[in-house]
């Protein structure tokens, strides 16, 4: 399973949300997972990972998810190689065992244009860096992700359900 995960944040409540699929041509999620999460850190900058990572791991603990592959919105090395970001610790909170792609809309002040992806018709690039699967790999399984333009569709519905948007079909 390939769960794509995005958390919004209302004072001090998160609500996350979990896309489940299984294969990266995918148009339609296997299963639809949301926590809540009460008390959350305070943003501090160039620790955000401290915000979010409880988020995700309440995810995946409350839903027993244990997904072969998780897409965090955000960097899993902020420099692309060596820097940990938000996806670097959620790979070693989960002892190595899981696939982390991170897929950021906006760049890091380190990342160099080798990690920037182009999708649809878009001049704007998304920023892919991974852990435990090769760089090129992760590369190549955003790339064919379902949807026409730059965000795949399934990140999108990731980021609907979480903010309480998402419409019934």
């Amino acid at each position: 399973m390939i769960l794509a995960v995005d958390v919004d944040y209302r004072g001090t409540t998160a609500s996350v949300a979990g896309i489940a699929f299984q294969h990266w041509q995918d148009s339609e999620a296997t299963g639809i997972y949301q926590s809540q999460v009460d008390n959350i850190a305070d943003y501090v900058p160039g620790s955000f990972y401290k915000r979010e990572l409880p988020c995700i791991l309440t995810l995946l603990r409350e839903h027993d998810l244990k997904p072969d592959v998780i897409m965090i919105d955000g960097y899993v090395y902020l420099d692309g190689k060596h820097q940990p970001g938000l996806g670097k610790h959620l790979y070693d909170a989960l002892d190595g065992r899981t696939i982390i792609i991170g897929v950021a809309k906006k760049p890091f002040r380190d990342i160099g244009d080798d990690f920037a992806l182009y999708r649809g018709n878009s001049n704007t690039p998304l920023y892919v860096t991974a852990e435990g699967i090769r760089q090129n790999d992760a590369y190549q399984a955003v790339q064919q992700m379902h949807g026409k333009y730059r965000n795949p569709t399934l990140l999108k519905q990731a980021d609907r359900v979480c903010r309480r948007t998402e419409l019934a079909d």
